[in-house]
């Protein structure tokens, strides 16, 4: 028996079927071609006016959107150099206060000083020679009476305190 029909048969079957496989693949991106193409231009359709319209106001607004980005540059650039004033002047304040309580501190530590000083002078010109006067009077006035026998009053034995002397 001779097989080669049976194989060029089969081989011719084959060439059919895959020939039909791809005219069916053919038709098939065909469809999906002509839908893709009807979709972008519908996408065209409808999204073109739209890029022309944000596009047209994109070029509205640039110079508005350029003055103020330049406006900002200059208030930034002012503010900076008020800040910068501010902050000389504040530091010049500082600097001045910290010299006058320097000043006043110096002046009540003299005035303490002075006040202690005179304190001194006065207790050694006033208060020593007026407790030592008074311890001599004392002591004369005690001689005086154990001369004379006289009695001691009894009011006269109350001694006062140094202290309360000139109270």
């Amino acid at each position: 028996m001779d097989y080669l029909p049976v194989f060029v048969g089969v081989t011719a079957a084959a060439v059919v079927i895959q020939a039909g496989i791809l005219v069916a693949l053919y038709v098939a991106v065909r469809k999906s071609s002509s839908r893709m193409e009807a979709l972008a231009t519908e996408v065209k359709a409808k999204v073109m006016p739209t890029a022309d319209t944000a596009h047209s106001i994109m070029m509205e607004l640039r110079p508005k959107i350029d003055t103020i980005a330049t406006n900002v540059s200059e208030t930034t650039t002012v503010v900076r150099g008020q800040l910068e004033r501010i902050d000389a002047t504040v530091s010049d304040v500082v600097d001045r206060t910290r010299l006058q309580v320097i000043r006043a501190d110096e002046l009540l530590n003299r005035a303490m000083d002075r006040i202690e000083e005179t304190t001194d002078v006065v207790h050694r010109t006033v208060v020593s020679p007026v407790r030592q006067l008074s311890g001599l009077i004392q002591g004369v006035s005690a001689g005086l009476e154990f001369l004379f026998g006289g009695k001691r009053d009894s009011r006269r034995d109350v001694t006062v305190p140094q202290d309360e002397m000139f109270i």
